[in-house]
């Protein structure tokens, strides 16, 4: 058994460093942390592989763009028979203050087509997940160019702490049963 964590966002340059881009900035830490190179490219998706803490660990982050991510990990959890009590997906969240971390065991999709694609997918809303915060776009700014656009400086510092937090849950969660993992870091 694996364990699988997933960062949504979209794919190439333009979409590097935007809002709707943290959960693969999660992976790409997790991945520098790991010593992980994010080169192996299947199921629409690219990923890699390796043991930490003893764990079979996967981290992904699909191709698709942001609204089929689903198509993706369903046949990654397939291929490697990945249970879905074994994932965790990571993303942005409009309504959370910007930085906020929140771990959930389950839940809808809240609006978010990224997480529409997985539930549809994997065919449950019972999978574990970890949103980052990135608020709501002001001054009357379409959701579509604020999820698309890039961080404030002093966003910046924010999401970035964020990133950290949301790795070290990562992480502390292959040692450590889910719900103590909220506990410790929903506070």
């Amino acid at each position: 058994m694996a364990k699988l964590f997933v960062g949504l966002g979209n794919p190439g340059k333009e979409y590097e460093q935007t809002r709707h881009n943290v959960g693969f900035m999660v992976v790409d830490e997790l991945a520098h942390r790991w010593g992980f190179a994010l080169n192996q490219t299947k199921f629409q998706g690219i990923f890699a592989s390796g043991i930490i803490s003893g764990e079979k660990v996967i981290l992904c982050k699909p191709l698709t763009y942001m609204n089929l991510s689903g198509e993706c990990v369903r046949p990654l959890m397939d291929y490697y028979d990945i249970d879905v009590d074994d994932v965790i997906v990571i993303y942005d969240d409009l309504d959370l203050p910007t930085g906020t971390v929140r771990l959930r065991p389950k839940g809808s999709a809240g609006g978010h087509n990224g997480m529409k694609s997985l539930i549809h997918h994997l065919k449950t809303e019972q999978f574990k997940r970890i949103r980052i915060g990135i608020d709501r776009p002001k001054n009357g700014m379409k959701v579509s160019d604020y999820v698309l656009g890039r961080f404030t400086a002093e966003e910046k510092i924010n999401i970035d702490q964020a990133i950290q937090k949301a790795a070290d849950a990562c992480e502390r969660s292959l040692q450590t049963p889910f719900a103590q993992v909220m506990n410790e870091f929903n506070k």
